[in-house]
C-alpha cells in the first residue's frame, strides 16, 4: 500500500569534491534547487499482482521503486509492504571483483537473507539457473556484463521473498536471458508472489502486467488495464497530453503520414478472412520531410486488447531506403492467419531512423479484420500442429 507518497531532492547550485573548496570558498552561494521527484502518489498493489509502472525519464518511477525498497526515506505519505520484499533495482552491487563466482554467491546469498546453510544448498541451483557451471572459480572482474547480471539475478531470485521490484534490470541481458527471467516471474507470480516492474518497453507491460501506473513529474496520470496505459504513455511521450474524456487515436508529428491501410488475401481485399488463408497487412505512408530508412511497424490486437502479433522493419534489421518529399511508400506484411476467432485490429506506425521510439504517425485501431473458423479453441493462435498417440 502507498498511500499519498511524496519524495524532494535539493539540488544545491554550488558543488564541492574536496575539503579543500569548501575550506577556500566558505561564503559561496548554498542556494539549491527542489525537485519533487514524487508528489501525493497512492496506490494499492495486491497480492499475487504483476503491476506495472511506466513513465518517461525523470517522471519519479525508480524514485517510487527505492522508496518502496527503503533506500529513500519518504518526506510525506507512508508505505505499508505485507511480507518479505526483495528488490531487483541494481543487480551486481554488492558483488566483488575481486573473489570468484563460488565466493560470490554465498556472500551475496547470506547479504540477501539467506542463512549460509541455505545459500549451499542452493548453490546448484543459482549456478545453473545463470549457466556459469564452467566458470565458478574464475573472478569477476573477468566476467562480462551480461555474466554478472546472470549471476546477481540468479542469487536474487532464490530469497525467499513475497514481493519483488524490479527496475528495467534485465535490459542488459541477452534475449533468451531475458525470458528466462520472464519465465521464472511467472512461476514467482503462480506461487503468489507479487511483482513491481518498471519499464520503458510498452510490449513487455501490455504482454506480462495485469495493471499498470503512468507516473508524470511525480504525478500519478492514469491506473488501469495494461493497453490503455500503454497508450496514455505514447501520448505523452510524443508531446500530447491524454485528457481522460478522449480517446487518443493518433500520435506523432505528421512528418509522414499514414493515409490508408487495409488487409488483402490472394490479391483482393478482405473484411473477413478464414483461419489458416494466406494473409497481407498493408498501409501507405506520404512522406513531407526527407526520411533515410524510416522504422514501419504494425501491431495486432484482439478484441480482448491482447496483442497477438507486432513486427517493424527496425526488429528486422532492414533498411527501407531514401524517401524525398511528396513520395508515397507502400509497406506490405505477409502472413498466414492462424489467429483464433475474433476481430482484430490494426495499429500501423512510421518513426524515424533507430529503435522506432521517435514517432512520425502512429493510428491506433485503424483497420479492423474478422477472422472465422469452425470451432474456437480458446487459444490465442491456432497454428498446424500434429498428434501422435502410440501404444506400447
Amino acid at each position: 500500500m502507498i498511500d499519498c507518497v511524496s519524495k524532494e531532492f535539493r539540488l544545491p547550485h554550488q558543488r564541492y569534491s574536496t575539503l579543500k573548496e569548501r575550506a577556500l570558498h566558505p561564503f559561496r552561494s548554498r542556494t539549491f534547487d527542489r525537485l519533487q521527484a514524487l508528489d501525493d502518489v497512492s496506490v494499492e498493489v495486491k497480492q499475487g499482482e504483476f503491476f506495472g509502472i511506466v513513465g518517461r525519464n525523470g517522471s519519479g518511477k525508480s524514485t517510487l521503486l527505492k522508496c518502496l525498497a527503503g533506500i529513500y526515506e519518504v518526506d510525506a505519505g507512508s508505505i505499508g509492504v505485507a511480507g518479505r520484499l526483495s528488490p531487483f533495482i541494481e543487480l551486481g552491487v554488492g558483488l566483488n571483483p575481486d573473489l570468484t563466482a563460488r565466493d560470490n554467491v554465498i556472500i551475496n546469498a547470506v547479504l540477501l537473507g539467506l542463512s549460509r546453510r541455505q545459500a549451499r544448498e542452493r548453490f546448484d541451483d543459482i549456478i545453473g539457473f545463470a549457466e556459469l557451471e564452467g566458470f565458478l572459480d574464475l573472478k569477476l572482474k573477468n566476467y562480462s556484463s551480461g555474466m554478472a547480471v546472470r549471476l546477481a539475478f540468479s542469487v536474487a531470485i532464490q530469497v525467499d521473498a513475497d514481493v519483488l521490484l524490479i527496475d528495467e534490470v534485465l535490459a542488459v541481458g541477452d534475449a533468451a536471458f531475458q525470458q528466462k527471467c520472464f519465465e521464472q516471474f511467472y512461476k514467482l507470480k503462480a506461487a503468489g508472489k507479487t511483482i513491481i516492474f518498471v519499464t520503458h518497453d510498452m510490449a513487455a507491460v501490455e504482454h506480462f502486467c495485469d495493471r499498470a501506473m503512468l507516473l508524470e513529474r511525480g504525478h500519478i496520470v492514469s491506473i488501469g488495464e495494461p493497453h490503455a496505459i500503454a497508450r496514455a504513455y505514447n501520448e505523452i511521450n510524443f508531446g500530447r497530453l491524454v485528457h481522460e474524456s478522449v480517446e487518443p487515436e493518433r500520435v506523432g508529428d505528421r512528418s509522414a503520414e499514414i493515409a490508408t491501410a487495409w488487409f488483402e488475401s490472394r490479391g483482393e481485399r478482405v473484411q473477413a478472412l478464414a483461419q489458416g488463408d494466406p494473409l497481407e497487412i498493408v498501409f501507405e505512408v506520404r512522406v513531407s520531410e526527407a526520411l533515410v530508412d524510416p522504422v514501419f511497424a504494425i501491431s495486432l490486437r484482439n478484441e480482448m486488447g491482447h496483442t497477438v502479433f507486432a513486427t517493424s522493419t527496425a526488429w528486422r534489421e532492414l533498411q527501407t531506403g531514401r524517401f524525398a518529399v511528396g513520395d508515397t511508400a507502400r509497406i506490405r506484411i505477409g502472413l498466414e492467419s492462424w489467429f483464433a476467432p475474433s476481430r482484430y485490429l490494426l495499429t500501423p506506425s512510421v518513426a524515424r531512423a533507430g529503435g522506432g521510439a521517435n514517432a512520425l504517425d502512429l493510428r491506433e485501431d485503424l483497420v479492423s479484420l474478422l477472422i472465422h473458423a469452425p470451432r474456437a479453441t480458446g487459444g490465442l493462435v491456432d497454428p498446424p500442429h500434429s498428434f501422435e498417440v502410440e501404444k506400447r
